[in-house]
């Protein structure tokens, strides 16, 4: 288990510092001011801190996140229940709630919101927001074309690339024949098109389109964004995002009524 090998690694740590010790004495021609790996290691971390309370609002968000990925994997049937409450115990203890995370509560929202009239209405209605390095917040949701994922990722890199809402980065057409190919073609249930499908319809679309291919620079940008989705992500969406460097967490909510669905 990874507790055992790192215990084995500070055991030769341990075993090790009296040389270590010895050489840098020598080296430096004084007793040297640490007198363990703990004391030379960890213990100096605290002196790296500049800002405490940054630091703690940082440590705060990451037990959210690891809330948020405990339930997840508890749903999913690989985590422990015991684990879950060990987490909401820490939580409680830190006073953090998980609408302290600030792209949860507009990521529900949106999946809530009343849609257009017009709007063909999924079966599911998912919600999905990022947090850019700026602090603005972008949200979206699925809809029979697209996941609420490659919505999430269009909206945000039109925004920081000023692009305005009314101008297509992906063709309708184009995106038509998609779903011609993935449902009447090939079969498939799920006819919308995921991330991993749309980052590669914006990539042929940006050949020859100017706005995608300034549309598309901008995905580097939302690496370290923090995004959350109000379902479990499919596939497709989940390894889009990953390639995206985004810090994600999700509602263990599945994104259909038909767990086989593909």
């Amino acid at each position: 288990s990874a507790y055992e090998k790192t215990a084995v690694n500070y055991n030769r740590d341990v075993e090790v510092f009296p040389v270590l010790k010895r050489i840098l004495e020598k080296i430096m021609g004084h007793e040297l001011l640490y007198q363990s790996p703990t004391d030379m290691g960890v213990n100096q971390a605290g002196f790296a801190i500049v800002d405490d309370a940054v630091v703690r609002n940082a440590a705060k968000q990451e037990v959210i996140r690891r809330y948020f990925r405990h339930h997840y994997e508890n749903v999913l049937g690989i985590e422990k229940e015991e684990t879950v409450q060990r987490v909401e115990l820490l939580m409680e203890e830190l006073e953090t709630r998980i609408d302290d995370r600030a792209v949860v509560e507009p990521a529900r929202h949106a999946a809530s919101a009343p849609r257009e009239k017009g709007d063909a209405e999924p079966e599911v209605s998912c919600g999905a927001s990022i947090q850019l390095a700026d602090g603005s917040m972008v949200t979206a949701r699925n809809s029979s074309l697209m996941s609420c994922c490659s919505a999430l990722v269009l909206n945000a890199i039109k925004q920081l690339a000023d692009v305005p809402d009314r101008i297509h980065l992906l063709s309708p057409h184009v995106l038509g024949h998609i779903q011609t190919l993935k449902g009447r073609i090939l079969g498939l249930k799920q006819e919308t098109l995921d991330l991993e499908e749309t980052l590669i319809a914006l990539s042929i679309s940006a050949a020859t389109n100017p706005t995608a291919e300034l549309a598309m620079e901008k995905l580097k940008e939302l690496a370290g964004g923090e995004v959350h989705l109000t379902h479990i992500p499919v596939p497709g969406d989940d390894i889009g995002l990953r390639s995206l460097k985004v810090n994600l967490t999700t509602d263990a909510n599945f994104p259909s009524r038909n767990l086989f669905l593909v």
